[in-house]
Order: structure tokens, then C-alpha cells, then sequence
């Protein structure tokens, strides 16, 4: 059994870095290919199971979002259409079939080297922070809040990007000694405002988004610009807004079917934690993928093109 990222897809084109759920391609100077898989992974392991459709939500839920964005944000995002693809790749032709839905061609930036998040609700890493200390990232918080309570105003809250393991939560300070004050000043700034725009949206479609990480690169003339995904089940934590209660963990629309069982299987020692995990039932396996089916209906307004 093989606990590390499938193999990349054969294509036509220089592999520039294959990460946990992502293959990026080299395109040319200016641009290159993201292809998303149906891998996932969990307590920083890649699972043997894919999740089927989960790549082509993180891709079409993400370009959804780059539209949604474009009046506030500029980002690395031309276009996630395969024939407008291979049309501008025309070397990917014999391919179109497997890379429809779940490739995207994106602008090269420099990537800054921090995860920038927002928290609007005490979730996660953050609360089992908060549980411990009544701080987040070190930094003191008022004290009586509940898991899953509101933070109003929402915190930015970023991360050292991790390449194995776990990111880390660090001062919004240490960002600003890292980057300058102007950039980290001008990031934390545009990520409020992504969030807020996000947060509204879901709203009206009934979703509650607690948190969410963006990434953003520099542009030649050193511009901030989004890349990577966007407020998608695996950069955000998504939860139904009937029902929501402080003082509990909440249900939310991404890999909790995933996880839930794993640490079913570590409590009944049936898994020590460790790589390689167990392998996932069908059963988990279907739950999960109607989790993303589902965030992408309720947020787009439609089906997934292609179905499940």
C-alpha cells in the first residue's frame, strides 16, 4: 500500500512541483498549468482512497470564486475551460479528457511565503490554541469564548507555509518583520476583505464560512495578486448556518467524514497516527464526495458540470 502522492499525470509539459493535491505544470515564462486530483489527505497523510469529483470542485468552485473576485482582487487566474486550454496548449490535446474540469491556467507570480488566514469563528488549530492558553498565535484573546463562538471583528491569523507537517500560526507581527510593513499590511488588508466578500455571499445561500487561508504571489511589478485556490472545502471551513451553536464542533462541508473516521480507527487502536493509514471504506468514501458536491451546489447555484 502506497502512502505517498500518486504519480503525476503524463503530460507533455515540465513538471514545476507536485504537492499533496496538485500537480503544477510549466507552461512557458509567463504561465502555468494546475491540475487538481481526487487525492486527500488527512493528519498530514496522503490517503490511498481519491475522493471522486474533488478535483474538479477544488477547480471549478476556485475559478467560480476567481470571477466572483475580479472587482476586488486581481489574481493569477485566465482560465479553468479545457478547450480554451488547449487551445493556448495545443500539446495538451490528447489529454482534454482527463484534465477537463480539474486544470487550470494561471499566471506565474513570485509566491509570498506566508498562508494568509482569517478566522471569523474560533475553529481548529485556533481553538485548540485558545483552550489551552486564551491565545491565538501567542497573542492574548478575551477571555469566556466557546468553540465555535464568533470572532467580531474577524482576526488574520497567518501561517508559515509548511512543505510537510503542519503550517504554523505565527504574530501578525512576524509577518511584518518577514515581509515589510507595507506588504504584509496591504495582504492582511486584501485577505478581510476577500473573507468579507465570501462571508457575504455564503450568507445568502445559507453557509456559514468560519474561516478561510489565501494565498497570494507577487507580479512583476511586485503587486499582490490571489493565486493557488480560493475559499473552496479544503482552503475553508464551511458550515451550514441552521443548526449553528456555540460550545460544540460543527458540522462542515469538506473531508469531516474523512477525519472523523480516522480518529475513530486511532481511539480504537486499530491505527497508530502513522503512515500509512488504513484503507477508507466505501461508505467514507461517498459520504465525502457528496460533502463537496454539495458546497458547490449551494455556492454556485448548480451542479458540478460532469455530475459525480
Amino acid at each position: 500500500m502506497s502512502h505517498a502522492p500518486a504519480a503525476a499525470p503524463r503530460l507533455p509539459l515540465p513538471l514545476w512541483r507536485q504537492g499533496k493535491v496538485r500537480e503544477v505544470y510549466e507552461v512557458d515564462d509567463e504561465r502555468l498549468l494546475l491540475v487538481a486530483s481526487d487525492r486527500i489527505s488527512a493528519f498530514d497523510i496522503v490517503l490511498d482512497a481519491p475522493i471522486p469529483a474533488k478535483g474538479r470542485v477544488l477547480t471549478q468552485l476556485s475559478a467560480f470564486w476567481f470571477r466572483q473576485l475580479a472587482g476586488l482582487t486581481p489574481s493569477h487566474f485566465l482560465t479553468a475551460d479545457i478547450d480554451a486550454i488547449v487551445l493556448e496548449v495545443p500539446a495538451l490535446a490528447p489529454h482534454a479528457e482527463s484534465l477537463a474540469g480539474r486544470s487550470t491556467l494561471v499566471r506565474r507570480t513570485a509566491p509570498v511565503a506566508f498562508e494568509c488566514v482569517v478566522r471569523g469563528y474560533l475553529a481548529g488549530s485556533a481553538w485548540a490554541e485558545y483552550a489551552r492558553e486564551r491565545t491565538l498565535a501567542g497573542e492574548r484573546l478575551p477571555e469566556g469564548l466557546l468553540e465555535s463562538s464568533p470572532l467580531e471583528p474577524p482576526l488574520f491569523s497567518p501561517a508559515t507555509k509548511a512543505t510537510s507537517g503542519h503550517d504554523e500560526n505565527v504574530p501578525f507581527d512576524a509577518m511584518r518583520r518577514a515581509l515589510g510593513p507595507d506588504l504584509a499590511d496591504a495582504l492582511r488588508d486584501l485577505s478581510l476583505a476577500i473573507y468579507a466578500a465570501g462571508r457575504q455571499h455564503a450568507a445568502t445561500v445559507g453557509l456559514i464560512i468560519a474561516d478561510s487561508k489565501f494565498e497570494f504571489g507577487l507580479d512583476r511589478a511586485g503587486h499582490p495578486i490571489l493565486i493557488d485556490e480560493v475559499l473552496t472545502p479544503d482552503s475553508s471551513r464551511f458550515w451550514p448556518a441552521a443548526g449553528y451553536l456555540p460550545g460544540r464542533g460543527q458540522p462542515s462541508y469538506d473531508k469531516q467524514p474523512v477525519r472523523d473516521w480516522l480518529a475513530a480507527e486511532r481511539t480504537a487502536g486499530r491505527w497508530n497516527g502513522e503512515a500509512p493509514a488504513p484503507p477508507v471504506p466505501e461508505a467514507v468514501v461517498a459520504a465525502t464526495t457528496a460533502r463537496y458536491l454539495e458546497a458547490y451546489r449551494l455556492l454556485t447555484g448548480h451542479d458540478l458540470p460532469g455530475g459525480s
